[in-house]
């Protein structure tokens, strides 16, 4: 990974000291044996900001959270998480929340018995909000999570990471495992937390043909222009639009319409 590629990771923070970035990494470098798996990332995330890192399968993504997380020792290079290293220590655990890829959970025990084996391990737990929101999205509480499915899963696991209320949340390719309705319910979940801080229109994807122009923008204000329609987009539709920006090769095939607000 090359300090710019990343998985999908939000990122809200409300906590921090002042002086302190969510996440600030410098030349960060993750090796295994004769494999780099992460080379020289250096990325700052201000705090305050739901925050989105993408790249190709193999970039380093899960590495890089790994790292943030504590899980994973840097071999050089420097990364800080609320102004303090990453490490498998209870107090700075309680101020992460993190969910892997593959939703680690105990097969034969229920959503209730995690959200009760949770409330003794995190001091800020908040049960009922977890339990409420499972039932919102018809995950039963009383079956073995082994035996639900794999967008039922990520919701567990989701919900108990939401649950820990903590200052920082990272979310490892949090939608893959989830059918579409439920992708659209999370992913605009996080979109109406997001905040536009520009000031002026910046493009972010161009699709051209003969006959029309398809732009995907960063909006700063209103659109003025009466030859162009305006239309929202999904979280899912921007992060593949700055993937096909990224690389137009490797993506030519990707068709966006609308704006990010």
């Amino acid at each position: 990974m090359s300090g710019q590629e990343g998985r999908l990771s939000a990122v809200p923070v409300t906590d921090a000291p002042d002086d302190a970035a969510a996440i600030e990494t410098a030349a960060l470098t993750k090796r295994y044996r004769r494999a780099t798996a992460l080379s020289d990332c250096s990325i700052t995330v201000p705090q305050g900001r739901i925050s989105a890192l993408v790249g190709p399968n193999g970039a380093g993504k899960s590495t890089l959270l790994r790292v943030l997380t504590g899980l994973a020792r840097p071999s050089g290079g420097s990364a800080l998480v609320l102004g303090t290293a990453p490490r498998q220590d209870p107090a700075f655990l309680a101020d992460i929340g993190y969910l892997a890829q593959d939703v680690p959970l105990y097969r034969r025990l229920s959503a209730e018995d995690h959200i009760r084996a949770c409330a003794a391990l995190n001091k800020r737990w908040d049960a009922a909000t977890a339990r409420t929101r499972l039932r919102e999205l018809r995950v039963p509480l009383d079956r073995a999570v082994g035996t639900l499915s794999g967008g039922q899963r990520a919701q567990v696991g989701l919900s108990l990471a939401l649950a820990k209320q903590p200052r920082l949340l990272l979310l490892d390719e949090p939608v893959a495992a989830l059918d579409p309705l439920a992708r659209r319910h999370f992913l605009s979940t996080i979109t109406t937390a997001m905040a536009e801080a520009e000031r002026a229109h910046t493009v972010v994807h161009t699709t051209q043909t003969a006959r029309q122009s398809t732009l995907v923008i960063k909006r700063g204000g209103p659109l003025l222009d009466p030859a162009y329609q305006a239309e929202d987009i999904s979280l899912e539709e921007l992060v593949l639009a700055y993937m096909g920006a990224a690389a137009p090769a490797a993506y030519a095939h990707l068709s966006t319409v609308g704006e990010d607000q």
